[in-house]
């Protein structure tokens, strides 16, 4: 049973293998929702992630026999790293199995703490019915990443961290992908304070819990699609359900683009790097009235590695406008480029990339397509560069961006 000596035992233990993420005030988010909106930046723990409090709390309560037999877990990054480094403290041998699909950077730091690695399936889920079959092949002793009290308390020990430091919280927004981190959090925030609201927020391309709260017990979604790795979860933990069921006030979901567009947020804003699940409850603030609230938002985690982070770099520009594309018709003749470039200069747009196609017409004599990726100031300056050479004849069309940078 998750109970409030449990708690302390776990906020006690995890002060060996944690660092202090103390709350960070927003300005930014606060003026934007008019609340008092406060960031738990669990992305700079060791490992990057909070899943080293539950995993190593497990751990600890383990016995000797249990850790010698060799732990093993299934996970899509940041539990493997929890299990990893916390194995390596108790000098256990520790096995993970990782889907496919899994960041490098979370394999290689998995590596780094002394872990055996094995990638298998496409989700989470499919990792996990290995791992299974490889602990019962060996005797190895399984660590669940969600489903399990233990774990989950060990998480909860966020909930004790923030209340401490701002006991007068009103609102807490918590990640959800299997749901440890959520029942955790949920259950000791309404031990401590039954006045705190606290919400779970999932990707709505994996929104396993929202659905299996609909229909008062625990569903398997058919698949899940999401750029948010560490919650891409089918089937949510049985066992903390009715934690969830009882302490979890409301689920939001936010769709991918979503999470682009806070991914820019928090670099421009809070010069913080933070993956895709660790940004559902930036996302979600938006969603949500917030007026005169104080709001603490969990930053599950920032293990990305470079190549997703350009991308969505590319992406985020893209959706807000920053970036944009568009093909304009024009003569075939001296001096044309030119006078294109020196209008577009006028509205202060950035020309970045050109692709001059001579072939769009039989006769170039009359019209060539020119391809212009430039920059912008946001969509309110794009629709102005774009409306000034519809009027100068030009007849242009948005279209999709292409590698622009990387």
């Amino acid at each position: 049973m998750m109970t409030l000596e449990k708690f302390e035992e776990a906020s006690d233990a995890v002060v060996r293998v944690t660092n202090s993420t103390k709350l960070i005030y927003s300005d930014y988010f606060s003026e934007k929702t008019g609340g008092k909106i406060y960031l738990k930046p669990e992305n700079m723990q060791f490992t990057g992630a909070y899943k080293v409090r539950g995993a190593y709390y497990k751990i600890s309560t383990l016995t000797k026999e249990e850790r010698d037999r060799g732990l093993i877990t299934a996970s899509a990054g940041n539990h493997a790293q929890g299990v990893a480094y916390a194995a390596k403290m108790y000098g256990a041998k520790a096995v993970i199995v990782m889907p496919t699909t899994t960041p490098l950077i979370k394999v290689n730091r998995t590596k780094s703490y002394g872990a055996e690695v094995v990638l298998y399936g496409n989700v989470y889920d499919e990792a996990y019915t290995r791992a299974l079959a490889l602990a019962e092949e060996n005797g190895y002793t399984f660590i669940h990443p969600f489903d399990d009290e233990m774990v989950a308390t060990g998480q909860g020990s966020i909930a004790m961290e923030i209340i401490k430091e701002l006991p007068t919280v009103d609102i807490i927004l918590v990640p959800i992908g299997g749901g440890g981190l959520a029942a955790g959090v949920s259950t000791l925030a309404k031990l401590l304070n039954p006045n705190i609201h606290v919400i779970g927020v999932e990707p709505a391309g994996a929104n396993c819990m929202q659905e299996s709260l609909k229909a008062g017990h625990v569903v398997t979604l058919p698949g899940v699609d999401t750029v948010a790795d560490g919650t891409a979860v089918k089937t949510p933990g049985e066992h903390i359900f009715p934690y969830i069921q009882k302490n979890i006030d409301e689920i939001i979901t936010v769709e991918d683009k979503e999470l682009i567009v806070s991914f820019l947020d928090m670099v421009e804003n809070h010069k913080m790097v933070v993956e895709n699940s660790g940004l559902l409850t930036v996302a979600a603030l938006k969603h949500l009235d917030l007026k005169g609230k104080k709001v603490v938002s969990i930053l599950s985690g920032g293990n990305m590695d470079v190549i997703t982070m350009s991308s969505i770099v590319q992406h985020g520009l893209i959706e807000r406008g920053r970036i944009f594309t568009v093909s304009v018709l024009m003569p075939d003749k001296p001096g044309e480029l030119a006078n294109v470039s020196t209008l577009i200069a006028a509205e202060q747009g950035n020309i970045i990339k050109l692709e001059h196609n001579q072939f769009v017409s039989i006769n170039r004599n009359t019209a060539v397509e020119l391809v212009i990726t430039m920059e912008a100031f946001g969509h309110e300056h794009k629709e102005r560069i774009v409306k000034m050479l519809e009027e100068k004849g030009y007849q242009p069309k948005l279209a999709q961006p292409k590698n622009t940078y990387f």
